[in-house]
């Protein structure tokens, strides 16, 4: 998530709001965002009801037997401004599309 810092400047001129959003309490995004230096865009804890917006997302490992049950999938959303998802890439948690292709995206919006 440090490279949507890095270009939160372009993200804004598509007048997009970045932000994220873990089943991960508040104490523990405030250690992640210590350690990684800072970020300036929000972060979401879907912590309690747990993971009740990832469920709604489809994005939680709802599955008592698969690995990491309880926490979700390692996923993108761009969502319009009438509340429409407009795109959704679900990756693998060493991974993420490059900023580009999420531009390319917005640009068609």
């Amino acid at each position: 998530m440090p490279s949507y810092e890095d270009d939160l400047s372009k993200f804004e001129e598509y007048d997009t709001q970045v932000l994220g959003i873990s089943v991960d309490s508040i104490p523990s995004h405030e250690a992640w965002q210590k350690s990684i230096g800072g970020i300036s865009y929000p972060l979401c804890s879907d912590f309690y009801p747990h993971g009740e917006v990832a469920n709604k997302f489809g994005v939680l490992r709802e599955d008592p037997n698969a690995p990491a049950y309880g926490a979700t999938e390692r996923a993108l959303f761009i969502i319009d401004k009438q509340g429409v998802v407009r795109f959704i890439d679900v990756h693998p948690i060493g991974e993420q599309p490059d900023n580009e292709e999420l531009f390319e995206i917005l640009r068609k919006l």
